[in-house]
């Protein structure tokens, strides 16, 4: 049975993960939330009272912790289900430092091509067309205007409990967006055969239809 890879990477808020947990149930595929994996390692720094900031002092890790998806797409630390607490502030404020450092992306990346070498996978992130899977059947690249991406990440919070304000949201976007795009290792960039889609005036709807298209010209479905 031939399997399937479908990459979608751009910036933080842009509705990668929303679109691809869509698109991963329409057509049978598993969605792996990679920047969910980035976000869990982040947690497990705070959780072990070491410093973001110190990339020895988070490197000291790796191997150390397990990060997996459970049955129903949730990501786990240490076999346990941090969905939620993954996206509390802290882990929001320092996530962009720990995903910077190149021993960490590179043992992360081991575990998220493994996952995809033996089933068909949507995979959402920053470099996935680009580095994490560079030869995937189809690469999209989703972009969205900085302020209508802060006005969705604050009804995010919103609905989830988390307190924030719309100013807060944007100044970190902001600031997540220049550090991923000026990372050393694997930058968040466009790949050169990435299908580039703005969100900012879509409906949610509208850009899944708009990408299964593609698929369906392209023979995946």
């Amino acid at each position: 049975m031939k399997h399937y890879s479908i990459a979608i990477d751009g910036p933080s808020a842009s509705g990668k993960s929303t679109i691809a947990k869509i698109l991963a149930t329409k057509l049978g595929f598993t969605y792996i939330d990679t920047g969910a994996m980035y976000r869990a390692f982040t947690l497990a720094v705070l959780e072990n009272n070491l410093d973001p900031k110190n990339e020895e002092e988070c490197d000291s890790l790796i191997g150390k912790i397990s990060i997996d998806f459970d049955e129903n797409n949730h990501i786990t630390l240490n076999n346990k289900d941090v969905s939620e607490r993954v996206r509390q502030n802290d882990v929001a404020d320092n996530v962009s430092y720990v995903s910077t450092y190149k021993n960490i992306r590179l043992w992360l990346v081991g575990l998220q091509r493994k996952l995809a070498s033996n089933r068909s996978v949507i995979m959402d992130g920053r470099d996935i067309g680009s580095h994490v899977l560079p030869n995937a059947s189809v690469k999209f690249f989703q972009i969205a205007d900085v302020n209508e991406r802060a006005e969705r990440r604050y009804m995010e919070n919103l609905q989830k409990g988390i307190q924030t304000t719309k100013e807060e949201c944007l100044e970190n976007l902001k600031k997540r967006d220049y550090i991923d795009s000026h990372r050393d290792f694997a930058p968040l960039k466009q790949a050169s055969d990435s299908i580039l889609i703005d969100t900012t005036n879509m409906k949610i709807s509208d850009v899944v239809d708009k990408m299964y298209i593609v698929l369906k010209n392209k023979g995946i479905i």
